[in-house]
């Protein structure tokens, strides 16, 4: 047995303390035991402030012995240096194996070679070729998902083919609109509403109008719902408009259609759109539709059509949807007399052509409006840039033009407070030395290679090595934001910024951008969403194009002033830089096509490589543009058999040199 300890009689027991306290002993025993051994510092081995001020000021180097001294000791290097060894590269420095893989539809042919894109969410940086390893690809944003709008359209029997061309020019006009405001529009006929819903609708031979609406309403379930329009609602708004951005989203929780737009435009998910066919079908109404024709006419007559009068229950109506104007028959008859008189059936044509002018003129009423500041020319470094801007000047000259129309002071049905455009007091129209940031101005520029840039800026006939080393790099990025930036931000914000204007789906709406190098453009009505105007009086005064016509057509705005504190060019130096523009479009042409050691490409590259962020931006906003051309074609090339195509509307593809709309 243990052995029981006891203290004054009391038994004792012996427990270990804690192992923190444990711990605490052992470093005060080991403190105690150093000081022990060395001794405490004592004040005079601590140096003083005054001591290490003076060690700081005047430090006691040694002496080091003189070179010749000791240069018979220096050893000699051998003449030749042995080679080192092959040491083999580690994986992580050396470049993959393979490029990414190029995406479909990402590319496009031009006269400076294959223009190569790759679509990406990491598009925010300084430098393509960081991610497509391909320094002749930009990355690009990924492209907006369009959300289909559909309408629905089915020529009369017999109808005059005239008349269905010009129907044809009204659709295509609607298409335009609703492409330039973010959607895919989608024209559907009887064939996308066959079935057997489509079947029992013919047997009860309703009213044409009547049957045509089920028609609409059994060709847009089929599509799955979403948005169904009419060819004669259009968005007369801003990008940004509360409805349309809705609208854009494509997201509809309810039925719905818009108040005042009678049925002009629904919206709403498939399910809903196929309760909504189901439950009119089964109407009592149409089960004996002669006996109840009156009372079926009648609801057919009412706000939002026969399908949503059918219904228990009205569908949501949506009462703010100022961005939407609807051309029906009332508000022609009520609103536009002049057209309304021309809608006969002796000069309906005639009519149908005028309603498209009005409708375009309202269209191009409403951009003036979205940007009262006018138009911007952004000029850079205007000295000697002026034949850079010859076509950004024309599309301004287009802009700032009072629309031709049938009723020139007339208004958008949904906008009936606008200020109509009066040709005495036109739209500002300005150059500007540098780019400013404004959703009321709508800004125009003119991107140029660096080589181009170049040759103008420096008034040079060619470049060489040497020259490049004196020349200041990135010139035009700097002076395009130098005012809005400011000169205290490097060139990779600088090229950022520009990016950012460019391709953002909120900024692109306010300004347009295009390569010097590219004379041509024939996506112009679809950026904008209206024609542009192709003809102008001749005189000052507002005129018709002949003695029968009803379209006032206005005189063209003169040009904008030169750049204000920049002195105009003599004619002669213009001339001047028209030709270096043409030698170095030629020179650019050239270099895509020689091989890598010829001087032409060599050259090309030595200013690419000086202007790295100029060259980024170009890149960049040349491969923004031919993306935007290429889904336009693509898209119409899919939808060219339908109805409201340009061929089936007559209209001519291929557009032109800007400078040539008006000789």
């Amino acid at each position: 047995m243990p052995v029981q300890r006891t203290l004054l009689g009391q038994p004792l027991a012996l427990r270990m303390p804690p192992r923190r306290f444990q711990l605490l002993v052992v470093f005060v025993v080991l403190f105690i035991a150093t000081v022990y051994a060395f001794g405490a510092p004592s004040a005079d081995s601590i140096p003083t402030y005054e001591q290490v001020k003076d060690a700081v000021k005047d430090p006691h180097l040694p002496e080091l012995p003189a070179l010749s001294d000791i240069k018979d000791h220096i050893p000699k290097l051998p003449t030749e240096l042995p080679e080192l060894p092959n040491l083999p590269v580690p994986d992580i420095f050396s470049p993959p194996a393979h490029k990414p893989p190029d995406q479909a539809n990402s590319t496009a042919s031009s006269s400076y070679g294959a223009i190569r894109w790759l679509a990406d969410f990491k598009w925010h940086i300084g430098f393509s070729q960081k991610v497509t390893l391909d320094e002749n690809r930009a990355v690009l944003p990924p492209l907006a998902i369009r959300p289909p709008i559909y309408t629905y359209y089915e020529p009369k029997s017999k109808q005059d083919k005239k008349a269905t061309q010009a129907e044809n020019r009204l659709i295509l006009a609607w298409r335009r609109a609703w492409w330039a405001q973010g959607f895919k529009p989608i024209v559907l006929n009887h064939k996308d509403a066959m079935g057997p819903q489509y079947e029992m609708v013919q047997r009860m031979k309703l009213e044409p109008s009547a049957e045509l609406e089920f028609f609409r309403w059994l060709a847009w379930a089929k599509q799955g719902g979403g948005i169904l329009a009419n060819w004669l609602t259009l968005p007369m708004a801003q990008f940004d408009n509360p409805m349309i951005s809705f609208l854009r989203r494509g997201e509809f929780p309810k039925l719905s259609r818009v108040e005042s737009l009678q049925n002009g435009i629904f919206f709403g998910e498939s399910a809903a759109v196929d309760n909504a066919i189901q439950e009119a079908i089964n109407n009592k109404l149409l089960q004996d539709v002669p006996a109840n024709k009156d009372k079926i006419a009648k609801l057919a007559l009412q706000d939002g059509g026969i399908v949503v009068n059918l219904l228990s229950a009205d569908v949501a109506v949506d009462k703010k949807a100022n961005g939407l104007a609807y051309y029906n028959t009332d508000v022609v008859n009520n609103k536009y007399k002049t057209v309304r008189d021309k809608l006969s059936n002796t000069t309906h044509v005639e009519g149908l052509e005028l309603l498209a002018d009005l409708i375009n003129s309202h269209l191009h009423l409403v951009f003036q409006e979205t940007h009262p500041d006018g138009i911007a020319i952004v000029k850079p470094l205007p000295e000697h840039t002026t034949a850079l801007t010859y076509n950004a000047i024309e599309i301004g000259r287009n802009l700032t033009q009072c629309p031709s129309s049938p009723m020139p002071n007339s208004c958008p049905p949904n906008r009936q407070k606008c200020k109509p455009c009066n040709p005495n007091k036109p739209l500002p129209f300005n150059l500007v030395p540098t780019f400013k940031n404004s959703t009321k101005l709508y800004s125009i520029g003119v991107v140029p290679h660096p080589y181009t840039l170049t040759l103008l800026h420096y008034t040079r006939e060619d470049i060489d090595e040497n020259f490049l080393i004196e020349a200041e790099r990135d010139l035009w990025l700097k002076a395009l934001t130098k005012e809005l930036l400011g000169p205290n931000h490097s060139e990779l914000f600088r090229v950022l910024f520009f990016k950012e204007e460019v391709a953002s789906l909120r900024k692109a709406s306010h300004s347009l951008w295009l390569t010097a190098e590219r004379t041509t453009q024939a996506d112009l009505e679809w950026i904008f969403g209206f024609n542009l105007p192709q003809s102008a009086s001749p005189n000052k005064e507002p005129s018709s194009p002949s003695k029968d016509s009803e379209l006032i057509i206005f005189p063209r705005p003169s040009e904008p002033k030169g750049t204000e504190g920049v002195e105009a060019e003599e004619e002669r130096w213009i001339r001047k830089e028209e030709e270096r523009l043409e030698k170095a479009r030629e020179v650019l042409s050239q270099s895509h096509k020689a091989k890598k050691e010829d001087t032409v490409r060599a050259k090309v590259k030595q200013v690419e490589d000086w202007n790295l962020f100029d060259t980024e931006a170009w890149r960049f906003a040349r491969a923004f543009s031919a993306r935007r051309r290429n889904e336009r074609k693509d898209w119409e090339e899919q939808e060219k058999r339908y109805s409201g195509s340009e061929r089936k509307a007559g209209v001519k593809t291929g557009g032109g040199r800007w400078s040539d709309r008006f000789k």
